[in-house]
């Protein structure tokens, strides 16, 4: 084999380095230096490329000292190089330093720092060099412009006003007539982006159709700007378009219509453009999973992260945070734990980002004590971590701590959001505590979030909850904005606390304001109409849901009318809407039946509906207890001790309820024989004699369809 010298050396390093394999390109370089060869220029170049191509700084630092050890740091080509490998490692104080050290910085020399300034968040820094750059009757070619068009493109995104971007762009776009470079492909498409990210989709349509020659990059970022603005069909009739004019679609076309589809909430669309891609990036995997967790199907989220595990993609942060999103949504807590293993093994548990999600995770699932821990240990904390603590607590009734919490954030210099006050304004409700509740409603009014319907719904329900209906009403009719939940949540409280009559009367009125029903609504005027013996009103309303409103009854519905019907005594028609509906093995409806049954001492029925709340709900205890109510209501008292037997002989046990009041020091909870010294939270113990004598089955006849 000829003996290599410097020239063959260059010529296999920059070919390997152009094809791709930039990791060999450094291999091979080492390699040169070795047997002791020293770099000329072209060697440089290419090696400093190859660092460029792979981020590889401090290769490319030793480089630099190389090149000025062999005196090669004054060579424009290797300083243009150098210039080139700062900026795509990121390094933008070095690059600055070099650019600020040449003597006679080129065309490319500025580009490249133009292009390194934008990237790195400093546009004005770019654009003042471009005028800089004219000024020194330095050349300014198409590559010089596409690199400051795109720096006013970053200018939208950054700190810069919309009106300003646009101007700065619209000047640019002036000096690309007058040079004559409207003709130029890349010119185009840098002019169609800028456009496209200033939601100017129409100007860039007009450079678009103004090109002489389009590439698939014109109609890649056309989709992208038309989705960008919303305009889901136009973005689909683009792609049809591109295709009939014989481009195929690639996969950047393919990511941004899943981009697209996200943002128009159609979610299977934007799968089947995901599964047109065949090596998803860890950035299009997000896309897929925040659409999924958008429109609530958890469950989806985690099966596709289940799927990105499998191929080996590794999960950033933005992916860890919507996993434990859904691990919070469901109640995942296994899964969401191995989620912060792998936050930790990643070094990104202390990411405000993830450890929010962390929190938010831990608090929901019910481990409140490790969300505390890991809420303690950050550093920083911002308004949405404080809710999710917050929300924690509250949403597992550690009412007093959430205040606390709540009292903290504020301490902190936190400003509570509706959020903040939602969470504890349900706290209040949980309570039944109504001076808590004015005090925060007071708040409220100081911080001016009373006309936000999120707050204004939590209010209602408070003082729905706490059966002050007057004031709910009161709050209700000074809403400026009502949507569909503050009429759900006003109309609930009217039938929660009996008054039927006035639930009724509030639905038909939002009725005549057009404001149109959901299935939560039917649930609360039908549960109105049960407590309060309006029968014929619920036939008509649960019969009107699907011909008038296109709304499928659920369990919930199901359930209500049945216990209209069964309050009312009328069971053959409760037998009729049983054997019609689809929620047969659902425990919740034989659990209304037989309370029914209860109450109009109906024993055959009863035992039908306590036989299916035995196979279905084994451990509860409420049929063993309603059925022995039923046979000692008709004196048949064998009959209830056998029910209580059969009862223990199964483990059954009932469970003791407390009640809450509100105390100087706070709220307080107490059970049957407690006094008022029993602090919130404390477990107190009394003794029940319970009828164990008798153990016999309860032998139900086939009464009923099911």
């Amino acid at each position: 084999m000829p003996e290599r010298n410097a020239v063959s050396w260059n010529t296999v390093i920059a070919a390997v380095a152009r094809s791709g394999s930039p990791g060999d390109a450094l291999g091979m370089y080492d390699g040169m230096l070795q047997e002791g060869l020293a770099p000329t220029h072209f060697t440089l170049a290419s090696v400093l490329s190859a660092c460029g191509a792979v981020a590889a700084l401090d290769d490319g630092r030793r480089c630099h000292g190389l090149a000025v050890k062999v005196g090669l740091d004054g060579n424009q080509f290797v300083e243009n190089a150098l210039l080139s490998m700062y900026t795509k490692c990121g390094s933008a104080d070095d690059a600055v330093r070099l650019f600020d050290g040449m003597a006679r910085p080129n065309e490319v020399s500025f580009t490249a720092m133009m292009g390194g300034l934008a990237q790195s968040g400093a546009v004005d820094d770019a654009l003042r060099l471009f005028a800089r750059m004219s000024r020194s009757g330095v050349r300014v070619d198409p590559v010089a412009v596409s690199s400051v068009l795109g720096a006013c493109a970053q200018a939208c995104a950054g700190e810069y006003s919309v009106v300003r971007a646009i101007r700065l762009g619209q000047s640019i776009h002036a000096l690309v007539v007058k040079k004559g470079f409207g003709l130029d492909q890349h010119v185009g498409n840098s002019l169609m982006d800028m456009y496209a990210k200033y939601m100017e989709v129409g100007e860039a349509m007009k450079v678009f159709e103004s090109l002489p020659s389009i590439s698939i990059v014109s109609w890649n970022i056309l989709i992208t700007g038309y989705g960008q603005v919303g305009l889901y069909a136009k973005a689909m009739e683009v792609l049809d378009l591109m295709q009939q004019s014989g481009f195929e679609p690639n996969e950047v076309t393919y990511s941004n219509m899943l981009a697209c589809c996200i943002k128009a909430r159609d979610v299977p669309s934007a799968r089947a453009m995901f599964e047109k891609i065949s090596k998803p990036s860890a950035t299009t995997w997000n896309t897929l999973l925040s659409g999924y967790c958008q429109e609530e199907q958890h469950q989806d989220t985690i099966e596709l992260f289940r799927r990105m595990q499998h191929q080996n993609v590794p999960p950033d942060r933005t992916t860890l945070a919507l996993i434990l999103s859904s691990c919070s949504r469901l109640g995942i807590l296994e899964l969401g734990k191995q989620v912060h293993s792998a936050s930790v093994r990643l070094l990104l548990h202390n990411d405000m980002f993830v450890a929010n999600g962390l929190v938010d995770m831990y608090s929901k699932c019910g481990q409140v004590a490790v969300a505390q821990i890991i809420f303690n240990r950050m550093t920083q904390r911002d308004v949405v971590c404080w809710n999710s603590i917050i929300s924690g607590l509250a949403i597992h009734s550690l009412n007093e701590e959430a205040f606390d919490f709540f009292k903290q954030m504020r301490e902190n210099g936190m400003f509570p959001t509706e959020s903040s006050y939602a969470s504890m304004i349900s706290s209040c409700a949980r309570l039944s505590s109504i001076p808590q509740g004015r005090q925060m409603h007071a708040q409220v009014l100081k911080d001016g979030y009373d006309q936000n319907v999120y707050v204004g719904s939590a209010l209602i329900d408070m003082y729905a909850k706490c059966g002050n209906m007057d004031d709910a009403r009161l709050f209700f009719d000074c809403m400026i904005a009502k949507n569909i939940v503050a009429w759900n949540e006003m109309i609930h409280g009217y039938a929660q606390n009996g008054f039927g009559e006035k639930a009724v009367e509030l639905f038909e009125y939002m009725l005549t304001t057009k404001q149109k029903p959901d299935s939560v609504t039917f649930i609360a005027v039908l549960t109105g109409c049960s407590h309060t013996g309006l029968v014929d009103e619920a036939i008509a309303f649960f019969n009107s849901m699907e011909s008038n409103y296109g709304i499928t009854p659920l369990v919930e519905h199901y359930t209500c009318l049945i216990d209209a019907l069964g309050r009312a005594g009328r069971f053959v028609e409760v037998e009729a809407v049983i054997g019609k509906m689809p929620y047969k093995d659902d425990p919740i409806v034989w659990e209304v039946l037989l309370a029914a049954c209860v109450v109009h001492h109906n024993a055959e029925l009863g035992e039908c509906a306590a036989k299916h709340i035995f196979r279905l709900d084994p451990k509860n205890p409420s049929p063993y207890v309603l059925l022995s109510n039923i046979y000692a209501s008709l004196g048949r008292h064998g009959d209830a001790s056998a029910v209580r037997a059969l009862m223990s002989s199964r483990g059954v046990v009932k469970g003791r309820g407390y009640s809450w009041v509100d105390h100087k020091d706070g709220a307080r909870a107490f059970m049957v024989a407690d006094d008022l010294g029993t602090n919130v939270g404390q477990s107190t113990t009394f003794s029940e004699s319970e009828d164990t004598s008798g153990i016999a089955e309860v032998h139900c006849d086939e009464t009923c369809a099911g």
